[in-house]
């Protein structure tokens, strides 16, 4: 028997042991009034930190690795190194394969000789240095606006803009599917804020007719490639029903970039709409850029008003030079054609899903674009066909709830241009492998996955 696999027996024994554990009586001492003073803290109490104790520690007993927290012993490319094992890699965003390229890490080594490891201040007070300037120039030069500005953090990007530019007399339209980013800073804002079914144009026009005018300003906030689906939005549409609607189109680019368009350019080149339609573009320099950071793109006066009123601007360190300087060198690089990168990771990325799809495996609504799930609609068989996948040498992410729902649990493939074409096939098939191989054993994992739900 391979490694991760339990016999009928062994579950019978362990599905027994943490069921007796379960059915165990808990002596539970009576609540006593609270004494003047006496409040709770407590970290362990905190909401839900009970159960994910409790996941983990069934999830120990029933010999299930966590897929989480891997290490990485190396540059996390195509390949990588986990557990002093080579691994082909479909775990990590660097899709044009430009971390770790020699211009990309000359630049950042030459910038930590000249101007440090910080710029130990913020950009309003005393942060600001020349890079900071150049790499919002290319950036909004890259998008065809009139200017940008970078934050330390992709995540507080989202944050900091939406929760600036709306306010409780505005309303905030979503995709159900945005990311947790566009979600925290509505919240923030104190907008009214609502979502409608993802890639739903037809509901979002709807919900426009009848309320637009209940609020001063509407926003809309769509991704242009979905992070955990690979599907992308019909622009063209987008970019009417806000003309027609009086509202701000805000466009999250953060998987997009490097990834969309002939060149690269993203959705805009795509879908061969001028980007100057978008009232705002939204980037991250994390993912094609090899770095980390976001970015605002779009009109002057927005800019200027982020920089001086944002709080996750203003009160934030500026970019260090070694992460803006490898931020610009690899954006220089797209811009420049990336020596053929584009084309290869859409090639690839073509060769995934269509692979995917011959071998019988539920793709999702997946187009081609470097993201391919594979949706297996259980939370635990994604655990452990992320772990056996592992043990055969293959490195691939599960995305399970409540991150998305149980029924769309899942194994998340990056394919980027470095992959080959028989590390993608090789890949493919033993997906579908050891998918089949979990079928087969379906009654004694649902079973475990019983018992591991207590």
């Amino acid at each position: 028997m391979s490694k991760g696999r339990l016999s009928d027996a062994a579950l019978r024994s362990l599905i027994a042991d943490v069921r007796g554990k379960a059915a165990a009586p808990v002596e539970v001492a009576a609540a006593e009034p609270r004494a003047q003073g006496a409040y709770d803290t407590a970290f362990e109490t905190l909401p839900g930190y009970e159960t994910l104790r409790m996941q983990r520690a069934a999830a120990d007993l029933l010999g299930v690795a966590s897929p989480f927290f891997r290490t990485h012993e190396q540059r996390a490319g195509a390949v990588s190194r986990i557990a002093g094992r080579e691994v082909v890699n479909f775990a990590s965003y660097d899709y044009l394969g430009l971390n770790g390229h020699p211009a990309v890490a000359a630049a950042a080594k030459a910038a930590i000789d000249e101007f440090g490891t910080s710029v130990s201040a913020s950009r309003l007070v005393a942060g600001e240095r020349p890079f900071h300037a150049a790499l919002e120039r290319r950036l909004a030069e890259f998008h065809g606006v009139e200017d940008a500005v970078v934050f330390v953090s992709g995540h507080a990007t989202n944050v900091a803009a939406i929760g600036q530019i709306t306010g409780p007399a505005d309303l905030i339209l979503h995709d159900a599917l945005i990311h947790n980013s566009v979600i925290t800073g509505a919240q923030l804002s104190g907008a009214q804020r609502r979502s409608f079914p993802h890639n739903d144009l037809d509901t979002l026009e709807a919900i426009l007719a009848a309320e637009r005018d209940r609020w001063q300003r509407v926003l809309i906030v769509v991704e242009s490639l979905y992070s955990m689906d690979g599907d992308t939005i019909d622009l063209p549409r987008l970019v009417a029903v806000k003309q027609r609607f009086g509202a701000w189109l805000m466009v999250d680019e953060a998987h997009g970039l490097g990834v969309l368009g002939p060149t690269g350019r993203g959705i805009a080149e795509a879908a061969g709409i001028d980007p100057r339609q978008v009232d705002i573009w939204m980037g991250t320099m994390s993912k094609t850029l090899s770095s980390c950071g976001g970015y605002i793109a779009g009109p002057a006066a927005l800019v200027e008003y982020l920089k001086l009123m944002a709080s996750g601007f203003v009160y934030s360190v500026g970019m260090p030079a070694p992460a803006t300087m490898a931020a610009l060198t690899a954006l220089e690089l797209v811009m420049a054609g990336a020596d053929g990168r584009v084309a290869r990771l859409q090639a690839n990325s073509r060769r995934f899903l269509e692979r995917a799809r011959t071998a019988g495996l539920d793709t999702g609504l997946a187009e081609g674009h470097a993201i391919v799930p594979i949706i297996l609609g259980d939370s635990l068989q994604a655990v452990l066909l992320s772990n056996r996948l592992l043990e055969r040498g293959i490195n691939v992410s599960p995305i399970v709830h409540p991150a998305v729902p149980e029924k769309s649990a899942r194994l998340r493939c990056f394919i980027t241009s470095e992959h080959t074409s028989d590390q993608i096939d090789r890949a493919v098939a033993t997906i579908a492998e050891e998918q089949e191989a979990l079928r087969q054993e379906a009654p004694a994992v649902a079973r475990l996955g019983a018992a591991a739900r207590g």
